[in-house]
């Protein structure tokens, strides 16, 4: 019967919707479900139709507590309600709010939930929340404003007052029905193909909520979904992106050499940009990372002087926006292990609070403020002037040990520098 029910359901709610003069059976297919089901049950008696039962007459007394011996024991459960509550409503609201294009303002629909929920205690009613069911049903019925919660609201209490002995006989089917028909028209299904296309992350996500949402029940499901999107962002935040740059041709702009295979590196000088905060839960695998990239970037983008081994990192922090004590002392470390290798750590562009939060550390002075630069540029420019001095006293001491002689050393290292820089150049 229940199927048959949500059939006539469907075709009423599509027929509604197919002819404007029909719309009228949209709003009346709840009912016509109701008066079907209940006239099927109390004419044939079907024995395993369940049904609702009896409905206790007449409206709750009021009560005020007397004592509140019990509120330290109900704490955890009632915060638990609480979140939950909060989840429900603001869930369902959103599904409504993007079906219907209208702007939803949360903080006022939690401020009437905390309301209702306040004087509803006073009745002794069961915690109100934004019913996924019931929104459903509301908005297949086509209702517009809250003026139909008010009205609903004084239907109930006629139904409780006069209209429960006929609510015996409603099947439980029929309103599984009612519910399933108005449920399946808030599924969105263009919603999951454009997820599937965009981010296979937040398809997933969606399914997983969708799932555990149709067999265990809308509180389980947000608690679920909501549990899985922590984990994709403390997972995101504990591992977050770390380019290595090059220079666009023609240009002093870095850019990631992933996203441009253009850009070219210089030897013996990585650039490492940062692309999250930095603090506890990351700081490990941003030194992992910066170790791995010591080796050397592929050979066939590099330029400038052949050297054996990476003299210089710098780091581009522009797009830090916090760096925590934890990781500035990370930071130090870090630094102190380049040192004993001979690598030389710059930093470029670090924001106003993040540049104050290492000066405060004492890294400034410990890495030296020379090595603190504006631009991601300029620190490279100061970088290929070592890697190039540096190559050149190489040079000159393998030519004094060969040649001899002070002059010709002199005028031998200027050719050789004017060379070098040449060969940067182009």
């Amino acid at each position: 019967m229940g199927s048959l029910i949500l059939v006539i359901l469907q075709v009423m709610k599509h027929v509604g919707k197919a002819k404007k003069e029909l719309q009228f059976l949209r709003a009346a297919a709840p009912l016509t479900g109701i008066v079907l089901g209940t006239t099927i049950a109390k004419v044939f008696h079907p024995p395993s139709i369940s049904l609702v039962g009896e409905i206790p007459q007449g409206l709750p007394t009021f009560s005020f507590p007397r004592s509140f011996d019990h509120a330290k024991t109900l704490l955890p459960t009632s915060a638990l309600i609480t979140g939950v509550a909060i989840l429900e409503s603001v869930g369902i609201a959103k599904a409504l709010a993007a079906k219907n294009r209208y702007e939803l303002d949360s903080n006022s629909e939690l401020f009437g939930l905390g309301v209702a929920n306040i004087l509803g205690s006073l009745f002794s009613a069961y915690p109100a929340t934004g019913s996924f069911s019931r929104s459903a049903v509301n908005n297949e019925s086509e209702a517009k404003t809250g003026l139909s919660g008010l009205i609903t609201g004084i239907i109930i209490g006629c139904s409780l007052l006069f209209l429960t002995p006929m609510f015996k006989y409603i099947p439980q089917c029929a309103l599984a029905a009612i519910v399933i028909s108005a449920v399946s028209g808030l599924v969105d299904y263009d919603e999951a193909i454009f997820l599937w296309r965009v981010d296979k992350r937040d398809f997933s996500l969606w399914t997983i909520t969708s799932t555990i949402t149709l067999f265990f029940g809308i509180e389980i499901g947000v608690l679920v979904g909501v549990g899985f999107s922590l984990a994709f962002v403390i997972h995101e935040s504990a591992n977050p992106h770390i380019a290595v740059l090059g220079r666009l041709p023609g240009t002093t702009v870095y850019r990631n050499i992933k996203q441009y295979p253009e850009a070219y590196t210089y030897n013996g000088i990585v650039i490492v940009r940062i692309d999250s905060p930095i603090y506890f839960a990351n700081i490990s695998y941003i030194k992992d990372r910066l170790r791995e990239y010591e080796v050397a970037v592929d050979k066939y983008t590099n330029r400038g002087l052949e050297v054996d081994r990476i003299n210089f990192v710098i780091l581009e922090m522009s797009p830090v926006t916090h760096i925590d004590s934890s990781a500035v002392e990370a930071l130090k470390e870090l630094y102190q292990e380049y040192k004993t290798r001979d690598i030389q750590l710059a930093i470029s562009n670090p924001n106003k609070d993040v540049h104050l939060t290492i000066a405060r550390s004492g890294m400034v002075e410990l890495v030296g403020k020379e090595w603190f630069f504006v631009r991601v540029h300029d620190a490279v420019q100061v970088c290929l002037q070592y890697v190039q001095s540096s190559n050149l006293e190489d040079k000159h001491l393998s030519f004094t040990r060969r040649y001899g002689g002070s002059n010709n050393n002199s005028s031998s290292s200027n050719a050789l520098l004017k060379e070098t820089l040449l060969s940067v150049e182009k």
